[in-house]
């Protein structure tokens, strides 16, 4: 059976902004919340640290705010994800709802395990950043636009010139972001190359494509 692949050419959705130059994975998903087996529920604890004190007690910070519980675009300053490589940092994020990240700038690894789930990070200039922020905080049900395929973010009949890597653009747009499907849709010619190596004992490559 063939698995369809997804492409991402565009994310909408109510914005979250996330103020802050070089929030490292660190803050967005502590160490001692990575000893999960499974992805499933660590959104919950997204900026963990950053929300909560020793003792529970909420802190000051958007993703506490119910006015932004519901948002799918986070809006971010520069250096986004920097720190440890950490999958679970994307992972999270994804789990707690976002859909698309707009900001500055991003951390290098950190953009690439957002692509392996689908999750744009798109950049603009800091003054565009910093507007479309303010106009979040103020209007938290508008609609923010991004489109992946052109470049572009719009909300309330402004448009910004973004920018989204040239490699992650195009695995978005053409659907080939996702490796797993990519190996699903295409089980069988997987199964006949492996079956010409040389290192892969006979019966492997058929045990493997039965499984599917």
């Amino acid at each position: 059976m063939t698995d369809e692949i997804e492409t991402v050419e565009y994310a909408s959705g109510t914005g979250i902004p996330v103020r802050g130059n070089d929030i490292d994975t660190d803050q967005i998903i502590p160490a001692r919340f990575m000893k999960v087996v499974t992805f499933d529920g660590l959104g919950q604890f997204a900026f963990h640290d950053q929300r909560f004190d020793d003792e529970d007690n909420q802190k000051d910070h958007p993703f506490n705010e119910d006015r932004f519980r519901d948002a799918s675009v986070m809006v971010v300053n520069s250096n986004f994800g920097c720190g440890s490589s950490r999958e679970h940092a994307p992972q999270a994020l994804k789990r707690w709802g976002i859909d698309a990240i707009v900001g500055e700038s991003f951390a290098e690894i950190f953009a690439g395990n957002c692509l392996a789930l689908g999750v744009p990070t798109v950049t603009a200039d800091p003054e565009a950043i910093e507007t479309l922020q303010n106009y979040v905080e103020e209007h938290p049900d508008a609609e923010i636009e991004v489109d992946v395929a052109d470049e572009t973010v719009r909300y309330d009949g402004n448009r910004i010139d973004a920018t989204v890597d040239d490699a992650q653009r195009k695995a978005l747009v053409e659907g080939v972001w996702d490796t797993t499907a990519l190996l699903k849709s295409n089980a069988e010619s997987v199964a006949e190359t492996a079956a010409d190596l040389p290192y892969v004992e006979t019966g492997t490559a058929d045990a493997t494509e039965e499984a599917e």
